[in-house]
């Protein structure tokens, strides 16, 4: 997200201008739908689920537009807000949904992505990428992934997570450095 797009494009969005809204929402919208993904992640295989919350925060976001006010914070700690509330609403749910239903019966049907082979080694990456994380703070993870998955940047960040700039690379650096020495120590006891 842009400095225009926090001042002068947000603010007519806010005051109902459809061009400046359909434009805030296709700026918006690939950003939200990277956080999305990199927090649910594939739930039977696919992103349906995450991209359905991304759904509902872009929204979500339109519904509150109106009401927005600047107040010094950049307009995506307004937006990354509403998805960290949608996204841990979507976990609950489907924390619940899995403690009632149990896990869904496999489903044979031919697949038009990656072999066998391609979708077990992402599978296994992303299974273990997401051990790592799950082992860092809820602050460092939620700074990665909105620095990495998100693409924004250290101000916008810190906007979202209620930090300084400085204090969110700081932040980052040590989560990665974390992250090294996690993967360095080996995840083979896990794989099994």
């Amino acid at each position: 997200m842009t400095a225009v797009l926090d001042t002068e494009l947000v603010r007519r969005a806010a005051g109902r201008d459809r061009e400046a809204t359909a434009a805030l929402l296709t700026e918006v919208r690939p950003g939200v739908v990277r956080y999305c993904r990199a927090r649910l992640g594939r739930i039977g295989g696919a992103y349906t689920t995450a991209d359905d919350v991304a759904q509902e925060v872009c929204l979500a976001v339109l519904r509150a537009l109106p009401r927005y006010r600047d107040e010094g914070r950049p307009f995506s700690a307004f937006v990354y807000g509403i998805a960290a509330h949608k996204v841990a609403d979507a976990q609950r749910i489907a924390i619940r949904d899995s403690v009632l239903t149990g896990p869904d019966p496999l489903v044979e049907r031919p697949d038009a992505a990656p072999g066998p082979e391609q979708q077990a080694v992402a599978t296994d990456l992303a299974r273990r990428l997401s051990a790592l994380l799950a082992r860092l703070p809820e602050t460092q993870r939620e700074i990665l992934l909105l620095r990495v998955a998100a693409g924004l940047s250290a101000e916008e960040v810190g906007a979202v997570v209620g930090m300084s700039a400085p204090a969110v690379r700081v932040a980052q650096s040590r989560a990665l450095a974390r992250l090294r020495a996690l993967a360095g120590t080996g995840l083979d006891e896990e794989a099994a």
